[in-house]
């Protein structure tokens, strides 16, 4: 098995845990999201960076992104490996005024329906954690529920699938999530064959305000930076510094 593979499997594993409760019945509109400037993440950990801050508070660090000029909030809800959590989304959404993104392994119908539960305004698939006709299904699902759907890619062979998807944003992951190798030249290489499917978001490596004018430069609508952020010590000036560049 893949790294990916492991962590889709935990997943699923634990979606069909919260399957047994009842999903929350009060859900807030879905807010649009955003086609161009910064996702900012609440990011507590992860598989290839270990703790980056696991006492974050996420209400107010999705308060400091939005001062900082972020367009949308990410939150990792994975606890197995990221160490986050649907609590942590609902807290960040309740706290600002923008759109939310669930960032997790989504492949089953009932994360996507719980996302939407839990005030997800969109959701992230991965092209290569299901196979196409799941991939399908799970957009159709979201855009029945109004959600907008990031869907990720790493290689040149995704791109079928991600047209297939027509997804609302294109996300080109510079992590192998099969390896959590970086490769640097992911963006540039895949951009000019991925910009007729949808609006492009830069993922992953983006540390500094001259990372966030390269990919500006090569195409990127939208950025999405979590650890550079959220280990941040000053969130709000750092989220700004790349809003600004």
């Amino acid at each position: 098995m893949s790294h990916l593979d492991r962590l889709v499997e935990k997943a699923v594993a634990d979606a069909r845990e919260r399957e047994k409760l009842p999903l929350p019945s009060a859900v807030s509109p879905v807010r649009p999201f955003p086609r161009s400037g910064l996702i900012a993440e609440v990011k507590r950990a992860s598989p290839s960076k270990g703790d980056i801050n696991p006492g974050l508070d996420p209400a107010r660090l999705a308060q400091a992104y939005e001062r900082g000029g972020a367009v949308a909030i990410s939150v990792l809800t994975d606890r197995p490996h990221f160490g986050g959590s649907l609590e942590d989304l609902r807290a960040a959404r309740a706290a600002v005024s923008i759109p939310v993104l669930r960032k997790d392994f989504i492949v089953t119908d009932f994360q996507v329906r719980e996302a939407r539960a839990h005030g997800a305004d969109a959701i992230l698939l991965i092209a290569a954690a299901a196979p196409l006709a799941t991939l399908r299904s799970l957009r159709q699902r979201a855009r029945e529920l109004g959600m907008a759907v990031l869907f990720e890619i790493h290689q040149e062979s995704e791109l079928d699938a991600a047209r297939a998807c027509e997804p609302d944003l294109l996300g080109i992951n510079a992590r192998n999530l099969k390896t959590l190798e970086v490769h640097t030249g992911a963006f540039v290489r895949l951009a000019p064959l991925a910009r007729d499917i949808a609006p492009l978001v830069a993922e992953s490596g983006i540390r500094t305000a001259e990372d966030a004018r390269r990919y500006r430069r090569e195409g990127a609508s939208l950025l999405l930076v979590g650890q550079a952020l959220s280990a941040a010590a000053n969130p709000e000036d750092a989220t700004r510094t790349l809003v600004q560049a």
